[in-house]
């Protein structure tokens, strides 16, 4: 079989370099056009974690004196936003179908950069509460709809990349964070305080880069402005291995109930519900934690910016390490081990001066946990087709990380401050439960490949097929017997109506 070979495909640039003669029409396509508007999408997903890091820093600037906050409420208050996001993903799964990219996403930026900026005019619970839910339900479907798009435009083997480069700017927005709450946190005004110019400040970066979405997106392949209609055609041909079908505007009704009947995905919900739960732990207590240690609060603040750069470290290194192997489960469990060990450290160390470099360690262990989101991400889209049962799973998926978010900071109670034992307790039972989820979903997986294999000898196919979406190299799917592999791969199938779909792990 004749191939194309693909230049750098795992860093951002898509090129083809030789065409096969015999097949003139075969894709010979330059994508790095479509890099660069994933880089917009990487700026606004760093926006977007921005604005959920900011109400941490902020809690060790005064916001929970200034708003009057007893008891729980500051940990209610950081659920509200997730809250606001598991109540609006059954209409989130449905308008990521229905609108245009192109609109909903500014759409969505927008809302939510109002919603931060109105953060600092609240002056007590109830303000905050309403605020933040805001910001929550536009926020609901940003991951969703950037999953999507990416499955859209890459190769089941390009996806990883892709998902790590723009969750990999959890980093850059940690230490952007970090130094906006430092020397915000120095600002001496009649009129805001620290913390209110914080929230300020990231709402209006985030209004102002709405028309930039507008100018740079493109719905689809087929309607993508940079492409010729002969380019099109190329870039769709490139993703037949994907066998995940092409963009689509119908809901269908059968995909959606194939998708909650469906193990993987509930397994898939469970991985999202536990990283989500560390994750908000670490953004929202994260800083509160590091002050129990005995720094003050502008050395609490910079210490935050290595955990941003070992979050971009972590999550690039697993989407080289999946991307090299194949494999997403084996880095998933690496990472797990590593976070598990971080919030043991957390747990057992006492505060003190003699037991700081631990604790230390045991805190930026926690930066892994970024690392596992675009891990599974990545492996949803590799094992999910079908345009409505992929943007329903991604709302499953956002669904049960905003679960998460909701519960994780629940567990941690202020009356605990500053071991908070009891909530790393229950956090380490939560990791030890994914570790197992993530084993059973292997298993899963192969036993639904042995399944695929069956019903391809009944319908007359041999049993085995090459995935050749995993492969570094790109291969002319049509150099294979056109009428019997990657036929239907554009027909909207879901991988469990697609005989040909094979699932990794």
């Amino acid at each position: 079989m004749d191939d194309v070979q693909l230049k750098d495909a795992s860093a951002g640039h898509v090129v083809v370099e030789e065409v096969n003669p015999a097949a003139p029409s075969s894709p010979r396509v330059l994508l790095t056009e479509e890099d660069a508007i994933q880089r917009n999408r990487c700026l606004h997903d760093c926006l977007q974690v921005l604005d959920k890091i900011v109400l941490g820093l902020s809690a060790i600037f005064g916001l929970q004196d200034d708003t009057h906050l007893t008891g729980n409420q500051y940990s209610i208050v950081g659920c509200i936003a997730p809250a606001a996001q598991l109540a609006w993903q059954p209409f989130s799964s449905m308008l990521i179908v229905k609108i245009r990219p192109r609109i909903l996403m500014p759409a969505m930026v927008l809302g939510w950069g109002i919603a931060q900026v109105c953060v600092p005019a609240c002056r007590n619970f109830a303000g905050l509460v309403a605020a933040r839910f805001f910001l929550g339900l536009f926020e609901a479907g940003c991951l969703p709809l950037f999953s999507i798009l990416t499955a859209h435009w890459y190769r089941r083997s390009e996806q990883p990349a892709r998902v790590a480069v723009w969750y990999s700017t959890h980093g850059p927005a940690t230490i952007v964070a970090a130094l906006l709450s430092y020397g915000l946190g120095h600002a001496e005004s009649g009129v805001l305080a620290p913390w209110q110019w914080i929230y300020l400040v990231t709402g209006l970066l985030t209004i102002v880069t709405v028309p930039l979405i507008y100018w740079r997106l493109d719905d689809d392949i087929l309607s993508a402005r940079f492409l010729t209609a002969e380019e099109r055609s190329q870039a769709l041909e490139r993703l037949r291995a994907n066998q995940s079908g092409s963009a689509s505007r119908d809901f269908k009704w059968n995909q959606v109930v194939e998708m909650f009947l469906d193990v993987k995905c509930y397994l898939f919900a469970a991985m999202s519900f536990a990283i989500s739960l560390g994750g908000h732990v670490a953004s929202l207590f994260g800083p509160l934690l590091l002050h129990g240690f005995g720094f003050d609060n502008y050395k609490t603040t910079l210490l935050n910016i290595p955990f941003g750069v070992l979050q971009s470290t972590v999550i690039l290194a697993a989407a080289w390490a999946a991307g090299r192997t194949r494999w997403k489960s084996v880095p998933l469990l690496t990472l797990l081990v590593c976070i598990l060990t971080g919030f043991v450290l957390l747990y057992v160390l006492p505060r003190g001066h003699s037991h700081l470099p631990g604790l230390l360690v045991g805190y930026y262990f926690l930066a892994f946990i970024v690392g596992c989101n675009n891990t599974v991400v990545s492996w949803i889209l590799a094992n999910t087709a079908g345009q409505t049962k992929k943007s329903t799973m991604m709302a499953l998926f956002n669904a049960a990380s905003s679960t998460g978010a909701i519960v994780g900071p629940l567990l941690f109670d202020s009356a605990d401050a500053p071991e908070y034992h009891s909530g790393l307790r229950s956090t380490v039972a939560v990791y030890l439960a994914m570790i197992a989820v993530v084993l059973l979903q292997v298993g899963t997986l192969m036993v639904l490949n042995k399944l695929q294999a069956r019903r391809r000898v009944a319908n007359g196919k041999t049993a085995r097929i090459h995935d050749h979406s995993m492969e570094a190299r790109y291969v002319d799917m049509r150099m294979d017997n056109a009428e019997t592999v990657g036929g239907r791969a554009f027909a909207d199938l879901t991988d469990r109506e697609n005989d040909e779909f094979v699932y990794v792990y």
